[in-house]
């Protein structure tokens, strides 16, 4: 047996014994002291050979037999220099060097897929960072990544260039859908489909916390101590049944219109205290919805509102935007009363809960 197979076989025997290891780690196993250069050649046959796989795990490669390969899916952790950076080619990057987004069913793979390029492109080109962290773990039961940058944050970036009154304004404008600041390259999908598809969908900048939970359904605004950029958080139940095309299906105001004009607004983050009932609120709510030719209205957990926020939404907007039809769902019985008090016969309101 030749010096070179016995150093493979060595190998092989020590990967069996650990489960995984490091090159120092192998290199301490060995009965004859090799150099780093010369067990790294090994160790690429072993992977050509299809005996071996590996992962990076921090700064560090590690190895382990084909067999033990969950033992090396459980995190992966890289680092670019946000110079000349292609979101499609980080990924196939990814895939390349770690197993951890392999062997996903189909639907999931593709939602993994999309939402990874979605929000490491937002990185490269929205946030004026110098570096991007990446972060995906793979647990029994699901898949999530985290996106890192270190630059100007979404949701200042938004307040700013949209030149809003402030970050929570900014959050408002979001996830309505359709908001860019990049308004020539960019049609302002990304966050507001990835939000969608996900089962957990976090965008945590500068001490603004914006949590999507799909599983619930429902969505938070917090306060955190100060994050510097903006991180991003998305996971998916590997076990998912969701599929992409039935996602952006239900945001088309028409079946196969491949459009994105139908959207759906949370009044319950425009309140003011604990009311809402100014004009000013619902012309907040109403910004820019004319973009859409369906708005839903979810009224979830508003148990009233008051006459000048009604009539600004279902008179005023309405009569101003005849093209943009408004459907209300999750109305209480005071809701119900107020908005009927200022409703015209022409406007199109469909209650599928009275509370």
């Amino acid at each position: 047996m030749s010096t070179k197979t016995s150093t493979k076989e060595e190998v092989i025997a020590t990967l069996s014994r650990l489960g995984k290891a490091s090159v120092s780690q192998i290199l301490a196993s060995l009965d004859t002291p090799r150099s780093r250069i010369w067990i790294s050649r090994q160790l690429n046959e072993l992977i050509k050979e299809k005996r071996l796989v590996r992962a990076r795990s921090g700064k560090y490669l590690i190895y382990a037999l084909p067999q033990n390969e969950t033992a090396l899916a459980n995190r992966l952790t890289k680092h670019f220099v946000n110079t000349n950076l292609s979101e499609d080619r980080i990924l196939v990057q990814i895939k390349s060097e770690s197993p951890i987004l392999n062997s996903l069913d189909e639907n999931v793979a593709s939602i993994v897929d999309y939402a990874f390029t979605e929000m490491f492109n937002n990185a490269i080109e929205h946030s004026q960072s110098k570096r991007i962290d990446v972060n995906i773990e793979k647990y029994e039961q699901r898949i999530a990544f985290e996106i890192q940058d270190h630059g100007v944050g979404v949701f200042r970036n938004i307040m700013e260039k949209k030149r809003l009154s402030s970050e929570l304004e900014a959050i408002q404008e979001l996830l309505k859908g359709k908001t860019t600041t990049l308004p020539h390259s960019h049609t302002g999908e990304g966050i507001f489909f990835t939000s969608k598809v996900a089962d957990l969908f976090i965008l945590n900048s500068y001490g603004n916390i914006l949590r999507i939970d799909n599983t619930l359904p429902d969505l938070f605004i917090d306060k955190a101590p100060s994050t510097i950029g903006t991180l991003v958080r998305f996971e998916i139940s590997k076990s998912s049944n969701k599929h992409l095309n039935n996602i952006f299906a239900q945001f088309q105001a028409e079946p196969d219109s491949y459009s994105f004009d139908k959207t759906k607004i949370h009044v319950k983050l425009y309140k003011a205290g604990t009311l809402y009932i100014s004009r000013s609120q619902g012309r907040r709510l109403m910004s820019n919805l004319d973009k859409f030719k369906v708005v839903i209205l979810d009224f979830d957990g508003i148990e009233t509102v008051g006459q000048a926020f009604a009539d600004e939404v279902f008179r005023v907007f309405a009569s101003q935007h005849p093209n943009t039809k408004i459907e209300s769902v999750n109305m209480s019985a005071g809701v119900k009363f107020m908005v009927g008090r200022v409703e015209k016969p022409q406007l199109s309101l469909s209650i599928d809960a009275d509370k």
